[in-house]
């Protein structure tokens, strides 16, 4: 060996020797003092699915719960799916029930606007005791004479034709109909998209309690072994520091992340349209993630033809230009026909040939003038009615814009749940070295920290962006109207 380097040579000997005497004291004396004090593994959470099917259950099954804390289950709780939560709003939900009734209301306007084309009948049954053949004097114009007398008689009234106008009423009427059932339409599916969101909401937060409730388990083991290993002279009072501070700060993320789990249920009961707080044993779908669509266009394309909040401002532009065309045709004449009949068995003879009496016409209503009221009107729904049109065409670009921004970030979505489960493994896989490396002594309680906050940030990261993905793909479904 060259003379330059025996130094080099005496160096590496000697700290492989001391290596070797160290390492094996130190696992020896590790064993004797904390023989049942182990590191934990890497904690994988229950509630990280990725790309993995998940357990589900029948429509309405009744099963115990566990508890928003991962808790045992309860007895009085019921396994509720994302489809069941959606049925359950559209039944309960107030809103739903307000759209079907102004529906209902819109279907009776319909009918009073057709009055006007059916035939109008009355009957009158009339009794008069005077002081024979005597005069009204004041305040009438009529024949003025009274006679004793009691009769019964009936009359009617038939639109012949007014050119137009009630038939215009009619056909705005049934628009508005059609414009209502639409809307309500449009109200189920906003509570369809409410209810998904609250309810992977609510699953979101009950996955990252339990990853709040396993980060504290982890820690507070990894706290008792550190204190353990302090007491026995074998770490300092620095790293049962660090360690307590890790555990608190995991105990602060635990009760965040309860509360958060609490809130968000108390946010599904009210969606479902419950008035007091029901306890849910919530299931994940069976459904793979599968990627998102390929083409927004086509999706644009049935977006515009399926969304029920436009084709209820298309039909309500429709409407509105029916009820112009019946304002403008006010201006035009209107033919009635008329008749009566009756009989009067009670009579004075010197005045009453017959006792009975009838008769039949038609009456023709030309309007002259009445101060521009028609022509004005006829002008305001002209216009109401081009403002609609504008608003629907508003609308229209508003449905494209989002459709292609939900497309979008449902791409992104699916793109971050492959991320986000790979930076995991490759968290779990630091944690674990991170473990064997502080118990060989062989790195610091502040690496170990830091090994187990990025485990659960990734974690938390994962579950975040699973259902966030499922979350925006039902925002695309809600954009481009498909019916729930």
């Amino acid at each position: 060996m060259p003379q330059s380097n025996l130094p080099f040579a005496r160096r590496s000997f000697g700290l492989l020797a001391a290596l070797v005497w160290f390492v094996p004291g130190l696992l020896s004396a590790q064993a004797a003092s904390a023989a049942a004090h182990h590191l934990p593994d890497a904690p994988h959470p229950a509630a990280l699915p990725v790309l993995m099917a998940q357990a589900t259950t029948p429509a309405t099954p009744q099963v115990p719960v566990p508890a928003a804390n991962a808790a045992p289950a309860q007895d009085n709780a019921s396994r509720l799916t994302v489809l069941d939560a959606e049925q359950m709003a559209i039944k309960n939900n107030p809103r739903v029930t307000v759209g079907h009734l102004l529906t209902l209301a819109q279907h009776q306007v319909v009918r009073e606007s057709r009055s006007a084309e059916l035939p109008t009948a009355t009957a009158s049954l009339t009794g008069v005791e005077a002081e024979e053949a005597t005069r009204i004097s004041a305040g009438s114009l009529t024949a003025s004479r009274l006679f004793e007398h009691a009769g019964a008689g009936a009359g009617f009234t038939q639109l012949i034709t007014d050119f137009g106008r009630t038939g215009n009423l009619v056909a705005s009427s049934k628009l508005r109909e059609k414009a209502q059932n639409a809307g309500a339409l449009a109200t189920v599916e906003d509570i369809v998209l409410a209810t998904d969101q609250a309810f992977y909401d609510a699953l979101q937060a009950q996955a990252l309690l339990r990853v709040a409730q396993q980060n504290v388990d982890t820690r507070q083991t990894t706290d008792n072994q550190v204190s353990s290993m302090t007491r026995s002279k074998l770490k300092s009072t620095l790293d049962l520091s660090f360690a307590d501070v890790n555990l608190s700060q995991a105990k602060v993320l635990l009760l965040d992340a309860q509360d958060n789990a609490q809130a968000t249920m108390a946010v599904l009961d009210s969606v479902l349209g419950l008035d007091h707080e029901v306890r849910y044993h919530l299931v994940e779908s069976t459904e793979p993630l599968n990627a998102p669509p390929p083409d927004p266009e086509q999706l644009t394309q049935v977006a515009l033809q399926q969304r029920p909040d436009l084709q209820a401002l298309n039909y309500g532009q429709q409407a509105d230009v029916k009820f112009s065309h019946a304002q403008r045709d006010q201006l035009l004449p209107s033919i009635t026909a008329a008749g009566t009949a009756g009989i009067v068995p009670v009579r004075p003879d010197l005045y009453y040939t017959n006792n009975w009496w009838g008769g039949i016409g038609v009456n023709v209503n030309i309007p002259v003038f009445n101060g521009f009221l028609y022509t004005s009107q006829a002008k305001e729904a002209t216009y109401r009615a081009q403002a609609a049109s504008e608003q629907a065409r508003d609308l229209r670009d508003v449905i494209v814009r989002d459709v292609h921004t939900s497309w979008l970030a449902a791409n992104t979505a699916y793109q971050r749940v492959a991320v986000t489960a790979q930076l995991l493994n490759q968290a779990n896989l630091a944690l674990g070295l991170a473990q064997t490396r502080y118990k060989l002594g062989l790195s610091s309680i502040v690496e170990l920290s830091q090994a187990q906050y990025q485990q659960t940030d990734a974690a938390i990261g994962n579950t975040d962006a699973i259902y966030q993905y499922r979350l925006s793909l039902a925002t695309l479904n809600y954009e481009i109207g498909a019916q729930p």
